[in-house]
């Protein structure tokens, strides 16, 4: 059986199963439902907005997650999203933004009506231990402000958060040193497996601390990959959604040769599952 048809024939097999038996927990009580990142298809924003975000929505996705807003202004975007029947809960801003004005963030995110606002990355320059005892102060102000103005601050990792650094892994750092009502973290399944990191271990230790999921697929060899040609363990870490606290995922593709086939290819194997794990 190939990687695709055992995602599908895992999604059937968990739809008929407690989820409590299971797991300890109980079930949510509203469906989350499946997005994408739009760094996915930031070629095509880049063309046509309008045009990406209603093949997106044609696609089956219901919500999508900003990485730039391509010149257009938040009415514009509220627009066109209404249209196609797309909602934006989160966007990527960048840590530069926040360090010049987190007002100006603030004032972009509620005006285009998110829910959460991501920091996606640090340079490679400010990863040093104190360099993270940096951030997490400056995640625990910035989280403040957020939480004034009705909205969540969050943090998206990749591989080099859970590279041991002066003896202590970094990510770990991050979730200690910062308040949970204040930040949150959005887990990128596909970069915590690279790192041998076990996304499950992390849901049982932080319950609570992950509302978002970048759902992605990289292979034994560390490239990334459509979902179900590599080895990311979906089915296993979709039994722990309750636990870290997952409101939204978002499914993701870096770099594909025919985008038009990622998004639906990804949409129709993950879909199933994530359904059924709701």
């Amino acid at each position: 059986m190939d990687r695709r048809s055992f995602l599908l024939a895992a999604a059937a097999m968990a739809a008929g199963c407690s989820r409590t038996a299971e797991t300890g927990v109980t079930g949510m009580t509203k469906t989350a439902a499946l997005g994408i990142q739009l760094y996915s298809v930031r070629d095509l924003m880049a063309t046509d907005v309008a045009a990406t975000l209603e093949l997106i929505a044609s696609t089956g996705y219901r919500e999508v997650e900003f990485a730039g807003y391509f010149d257009h202004s938040p009415a514009d975007l509220k627009a066109i999203l209404g249209a196609v029947g797309l909602q934006a809960p989160s966007a990527h801003l960048p840590y530069s933004a926040f360090l010049e004005s987190p007002e100006k963030v603030l004032e972009h995110a509620t005006a285009m009506g998110h829910q959460f606002v991501v920091v996606p990355w640090l340079d490679t320059d400010s990863r040093t231990l104190d360099h993270y005892r940096e951030h997490a102060e400056n995640f625990n102000h910035w989280g403040e402000l957020c939480k004034g103005a009705g909205v969540q601050f969050a943090y998206h990792n990749h591989q080099f958060e859970f590279e041991e650094t002066e003896g202590t892994l970094p990510f770990d750092l991050l979730l200690a040193e910062t308040d949970p009502s204040l930040v949150q973290f959005e887990l990128d399944l596909a970069w915590a497996r690279a790192a041998n990191a076990d996304s499950v271990a992390y849901f049982k230790a932080w319950p609570g601390r992950f509302p978002m999921l970048h759902i992605k697929d990289f292979d034994a060899s560390g490239n990334e990959a459509d979902i179900g040609d590599g080895d990311v363990p979906f089915a296993s870490i979709f039994e722990y959604l309750d636990t870290a606290g997952v409101k939204h995922g978002f499914i993701e593709r870096d770099h594909s040769k025919d985008i038009n086939y990622s998004l639906q290819h990804n949409f129709d194997a993950i879909e199933p599952l994530w359904t059924s794990h709701q």
